[in-house]
């Protein structure tokens, strides 16, 4: 573990956490929502710093990332943890897996061998995904940084929902970011524990950067698949970013506390592609179909 970044002393021995829009006062002995920054006698600390959970070699387009790098392998990583809640996590088993305080898994790998190891296996990029980059923070910039100077590109796969300090912070040191873009407001503060706001603020702040973006939405039955409620996806998102944005819109497949559901339907994906490039959209991808 780590001393975290991003945090005040407030009264009684709390904290409160400045790393995403939670901004979480934390009880000596307590973690954040994330389940991952705890409190210990007045100092917070990253719990997951250097534990990663899962490493591999990828195709860049399993970010999914279209038009970054095409057509080569990004070696990504990953600790455990995340900022949201989201019902349908297809990666709950290392994104929900801390929480609220279980033993944090995962094997301790430096900074330094993550960026010898992409070298060796002669990726451009590294990316930092698979669960949320946000909450093992440290971990990640630290990494990201190394890359940059071994000149290696920077990949950022997030659910957006960071604070503007710590996007001031990474965001020189990201090339290219995958945003996760759950929907309209009803749909982050119902399902996801969070709210939309931050995360177009993110979007625009990357794009506003210079970042490579793509933006993901994926399309959950009963969820934000409804005709009305996607018009309210998009509108917003293209008021935050404009049309040249590409958007991948994904099949839900049952995971997590949605096991027994059923996969998003191709009807439903046509129909938000035709949703999308009615409202100008120029580059729409569909995925896990």
């Amino acid at each position: 573990m780590k001393e975290a970044v991003l945090y005040h002393k407030i009264a009684g021995g709390s904290v409160e956490c400045g790393l995403c829009p939670h901004r979480c006062r934390i009880r000596p002995g307590s973690r954040g929502l994330c389940g991952v920054r705890e409190n210990r006698n007045g100092t917070l600390f990253a719990l997951n710093y250097g534990m990663t959970v899962a490493a591999a070699v990828d195709p860049i387009e399993k970010k999914p990332l279209y038009h970054f790098l095409p057509g080569t392998e990004v070696y990504s990583f990953a600790a455990v943890g995340c900022n949201f809640r989201c019902p349908w996590c297809q990666n709950a088993d290392i994104s929900q897996d801390p929480k609220p305080a279980r033993e944090i898994l995962g094997t301790f790998v430096t900074p330094e061998t993550h960026v010898a190891r992409a070298l060796r296996h002669r990726t451009p990029s590294l990316a930092c995904t698979y669960s949320e980059p946000t909450v093992y923070f440290e971990y990640a910039i630290e990494t990201m940084k190394l890359a940059r100077e071994k000149g290696l590109k920077t990949v950022w796969v997030s659910n957006g929902y960071i604070s503007e300090e710590a996007l001031g912070m990474v965001l020189p040191f990201i090339d290219a970011a995958n945003i996760d873009w759950k929907g309209d407001e009803e749909t982050y503060r119902r399902h996801c524990g969070g709210e939309a706001e931050p995360v177009l603020r993110t979007m625009r702040a990357m794009k506003a950067a210079g970042v490579h973006l793509e933006i993901t939405t994926l399309l959950v039955p009963g969820v934000n698949d409804a005709p009305e409620r996607l018009k309210k996806t998009i509108d917003l998102m293209v008021d935050a970013v404009g049309t040249d944005v590409p958007w991948h819109v994904t099949r839900f497949f049952p995971a997590w506390k949605m096991g027994g559901g059923s996969p998003t339907p191709m009807s439903s994906l046509l129909a938000a592609r035709d949703l999308g490039k009615a409202a100008g959209i120029r580059t729409i991808h569909l995925g896990n179909v």
